[in-house]
């Protein structure tokens, strides 16, 4: 198995030598279900790309169901929807007038004064649902289409229908993606970020109908003929739309609406939405609808985004002959159900290819949601509204820097990690963000962030006790490079490492001796001293090491 690739890209930006040129990947597998073994690194690989970093008692239960099947099955579950954000942002200088504190405000008036602080509000409750979330795949998918069917919530500013909107990916998010197209494209917010609510007879609006297939539904792949003349008629199909704006809600105004024929080209089979009038205009979205789901290209496209979102950046033509076209088939069959697809895909030999593990650089989001969900740090509890405010910002911020703000990708086409050929995924790492990767480690290792309450910050000492067997060095090192990282480290790496738990001796016993004597008298602070401070070198060490930048 070969990472050089990989690696590099890590390993150029600390020192000027070129590493050899990889070899190239020697990926063969196809959509076979998986018999192989069923360990923690197989199922440490499906929780790190499913979920946003993964929990040691997720990932034994996940080994302790015996194989893909059952944990794509436990994966796919879904629970009730969660309760809506509320009023956390209330303080002794500003109090929001129209929503008590602690009440929700996605049903309050909007606000001039408090939208901002509604608008980072909700930021912090989607952090909150990432960092809490059960072992299923929501979360990731609520993602995925965010970035797929992109909007930027800042370039609308209203925090009740961003909410909405969020609302409206979730619930389609492991459902049915004809469904989910046609609520986006009448969905208020995305009438209102792609100009589709202004969009009417003689003046028809091309951005949502461009949007719609090129990066949408069909996208740009080398059979993507769709034409011109598709885009200006699919504008005229889709006039009429509007936003009610008391009531948050999308609605069809006939009056607005483009009566004539709309003649599509070839490439859609010639086909032709008669004009119509009256209510009868917003049946033209449905035939649109038929029609782009009529053609191959659209199930294709998806599948080559799900794969470049849970397998690798690059689409071999192996992959694309055995994996994609195979998946695509299973999509139209089955009405554009996302959940078959995703079954298939999930439990396939290909997912668990070794080429294909530890093989992708992790985004802002798995970085940093999986830091604090692997190592346990906790939050504020819901009665802790302005700590939990607080701190969930100083998260956002961090993101802020590291290129990815949830509800704020850069355009309409989403982050460029998981589109823009060739950089892909390298998108994520640069001489900027590689270090404030790594300041955020130190941080939460270190000091942490804070309020006058309350500090979230890694505990050392109380993640190691959670391992198998800490008073083992080697024991110690091999389970928490584990749960750090898919690869094998190198050798010295694991020497720097173990060198640190001992001081610099020699013998184990320098650690086995200082842990044994802490766990004697765990409330004696020079015991705890003397592990603390080792252990918050060893994870720094650990946790900068390219490796665990992969997943």
């Amino acid at each position: 198995m070969d990472k050089t690739l990989t690696r590099r890209n890590f390993l150029s930006l600390r020192r000027e030598a070129v590493a050899p040129a990889p070899a190239p990947r020697r990926v063969t597998s196809g959509l076979t279900p998986y018999s192989g073994p069923w360990t923690k690194r197989q199922a440490l690989h499906l929780l790190r790309r499913t979920l946003f970093g993964a929990k040691k008692q997720e990932v034994l239960d996940t080994l302790d169901l015996g194989g893909p099947f059952a944990a794509v099955n436990a994966l796919m579950t879904t629970g009730t929807p969660p309760p809506p954000p509320v009023n956390n942002y209330n303080s002794d200088r500003a109090s929001d007038p129209a929503v008590p504190f602690g009440e929700t405000w996605v049903n309050a008036p909007f606000s001039n004064d408090f939208e901002y602080a509604r608008y980072i509000s909700l930021k912090g409750w989607w952090l909150e649902k990432m960092m809490q979330q059960a072992p299923t795949l929501e979360e990731k998918m609520v993602l995925f289409w965010h970035n797929h069917l992109a909007t930027q919530a800042g370039g609308v500013f209203n925090a009740r229908m961003w909410y909405r909107h969020l609302v409206t990916l979730r619930q389609h998010a492991l459902g049915n993606f004809k469904d989910m197209v046609r609520a986006i494209t009448i969905d208020p917010l995305m009438l209102i970020y792609l100009n589709g609510a202004f969009s009417q007879a003689g003046a028809p609006d091309e951005n949502y109908a461009r949007e719609l297939q090129e990066l949408f539904c069909i996208g740009k792949g080398p059979n993507a003929n769709f034409s011109e003349e598709d885009v200006q008629a699919a504008a005229r199909a889709l006039t009429g739309w509007r936003v009610d704006w008391d009531n948050l809600s999308s609605f069809f105004e006939p009056y607005f609406h483009d009566t004539t024929d709309k003649t599509f080209s070839s490439f859609y089979g010639s086909r032709v939405i008669n004009g119509k009038t009256g209510e009868a205009g917003a049946e033209e979205l449905d035939e649109l609808l038929d029609m782009i789901f009529d053609n191959p290209e659209t199930a294709l496209f998806i599948c080559r985004k799900l794969y470049r979102f849970f397998i690798y950046r690059e689409i071999s033509e192996q992959a694309e002959q055995e994996v994609i076209e195979p998946l695509a088939d299973i999509f139209r069959s089955s009405g554009y159900e996302i959940r078959p697809v995703l079954e298939t895909l999930l439990r396939s030999e290909h997912f668990y290819d070794e080429e294909n593990i530890a093989a992708v650089i992790k985004s802002p989001l798995d970085h940093i949601v999986g830091i604090i969900r692997e190592y346990n740090i906790a939050f504020p509890d819901t009665t802790q509204l302005s700590d939990g405010y607080t701190l969930r910002m100083y998260i956002w911020y961090n993101l802020l820097v590291l290129l990815q703000d949830p509800g704020d990708p850069p355009n309409v086409a989403g982050w460029p990690a998981w589109y823009q050929a060739p950089q892909f995924d390298r998108y994520w790492i640069s001489t900027d963000t590689l270090p404030r990767r790594a300041e955020f480690s130190d941080a939460m290792l270190f000091y942490g962030y804070s309020t006058d309450n309350f500090v979230v910050q890694i505990d050392t000492v109380a993640y190691t006790a959670s391992m198998d067997n800490p008073l083992d060095p080697n024991a110690l090192i091999d389970e928490a490079l584990l749960r750090a990282t898919d690869m094998e480290v190198s050798a010295e790496s694991r020497q720097t490492l173990k060198s640190i738990l001992l001081s610099g001796q020699l013998s184990d016993y320098y650690w086995s001796s200082a842990w044994y004597d802490y766990t004697l008298e765990p409330s004696n602070g020079m015991k705890r001293f003397v592990v603390e401070s080792r252990l918050k070198v060893f994870y720094k060490y650990l946790m900068q090491l390219e490796e665990c930048q992969l997943m």
